[in-house]
């Protein structure tokens, strides 16, 4: 019986997660959920699963929690130190680190740490803290088993196998849904374009991030950190049918490719069942019908997030960090309607340039750059609001 940690588990992942474990009662088990202010959301899940420890954003919710659900025999956090009890409590084998954004960075850190496995699908865990991360994992015998599809693709396809036999790794896309949109007109985008995705339900930010593609440059350096593989051999290719999660070329020129239903369940299964695969109620791909596959190259001046995300990880040190904190802020600025889409990229190009990277030794320099590159793009909002009330 494995014993889970959920963090963001009102999310999609989260959810979805959820559902693995309903299917798996036998084998799986809710030790802790960390959620934010999705309080009804949360209270529905304490109510079933009775985790020993639950994390919130703040003290209202909390607050509210209390008023929903019982929590008598439920210890609740706050904030990071919820996150963090949540991550490390007693009885946890696996920690699915689902929470959204660099908020996910310590208390992944902490689980290692702790000696967890780590089901990840905050990708910006090791955007931010690749080598810090990949080095505790290491010393504490801990194993990070990927949920994003793309990465759960590449690691079935390389199956153990080392870095010097590969050619090349492939991470495809789907394009979001400004693809074939004329980029002059991108100026015009509005959140609620941005967020109609054509092919996944995410959350949010998730979602911008595809419709950017700054999704892709951050697996790409996820996918560094992962596998060991340079950026100068991992490729982003769009394919919209969303068929085919990821491929990898080995050096004799064959090449394998991971191909399934669009369902986040199976590489959460996947991870969670890990290195036994374990039969899912799901149906699988109908190849009795037309497969149409397309891919095309991903361009990077219609998409320039993805060459800002190739550079940060040429340049390393703390640049990924401020690249990952200058999206954040942008990608906010633009939902609340105070940032065009255009200014998204711009944002994360001006931090990035004007940082003085250093290589980190420790998460708090990881942090110290987050927080830098978060209050210079707040710069950058503030001047650039002035500037239209001036005009």
């Amino acid at each position: 019986m494995k014993g889970l940690a959920i963090l963001g588990s009102t999310g999609s992942i989260g959810t979805n997660t959820l559902r693995v474990v309903d299917s798996f009662p036998d084998r799986l088990r809710v030790v802790s959920l960390a959620a934010g202010r999705n309080v009804e959301r949360l209270a529905e899940q304490v109510a079933h699963y009775r985790p020993s420890v639950v994390s919130v954003a703040d003290e209202e919710t909390r607050a509210a929690l209390g008023r929903l659900v019982d929590l008598s025999g439920t210890h609740v956090g706050v904030g990071t130190e919820g996150m963090v009890a949540a991550a490390t409590a007693e009885g946890t084998t696996t920690v699915v680190a689902a929470a959204v954004g660099a908020v996910g960075l310590v208390p992944t850190y902490r689980a290692i740490e702790a000696g967890h496995d780590i089901a990840l699908a905050n990708k910006e865990t090791l955007v931010m803290a690749g080598s810090l991360m990949v080095a505790a994992a290491r010393a504490h015998g801990c194993r990070l088993l990927p949920i994003d599809s793309e990465h759960c693709a590449l690691h079935q396809c390389l199956d153990g196998r080392k870095p010097e036999s590969v050619r090349r790794l492939v991470l495809t896309a789907s394009g979001g849904p400004f693809r074939n949109r004329d980029r002059s007109t991108f100026a015009s985008i509005t959140p609620a374009e941005a967020l109609n995705h054509p092919t996944w339900n995410m959350g949010r930010k998730i979602t911008i991030d595809s419709a950017t593609l700054m999704n892709k440059g951050l697996e790409v350096i996820e996918a560094h950190w992962l596998f060991g593989i340079p950026e100068s051999r991992i490729e982003v290719l769009v394919h919209p049918q969303s068929v085919v999660h990821s491929m990898v070329e080995f050096v004799d020129g064959t090449v394998l490719a991971q191909l399934g239903v669009t369902d986040m369940r199976l590489p959460i299964q996947y991870a969670l069942s890990y290195p036994e695969c374990w039969e899912a109620a799901i149906p699988g791909l109908d190849f009795g019908k037309t497969l149409n596959l397309e891919f095309h190259s991903a361009d990077h001046e219609h998409f320039p997030c993805v060459g800002l995300a190739y550079d940060a990880l040429r340049r390393g040190g703390t640049v990924p960090a401020v690249l990952n904190a200058a999206n954040e802020e942008a990608v906010d600025f633009f939902l609340s309607g105070r940032l065009p889409f255009a200014g998204i990229p711009e944002t994360i190009g001006d931090a990035m340039g004007a940082h003085q990277a250093i290589q980190p030794s420790t998460i708090e320099d990881v942090l110290d750059a987050d927080a830098w590159a978060r209050s210079h793009a707040r710069r950058l909002f503030e001047r650039r609001a002035a500037a239209q009330v001036s005009c």
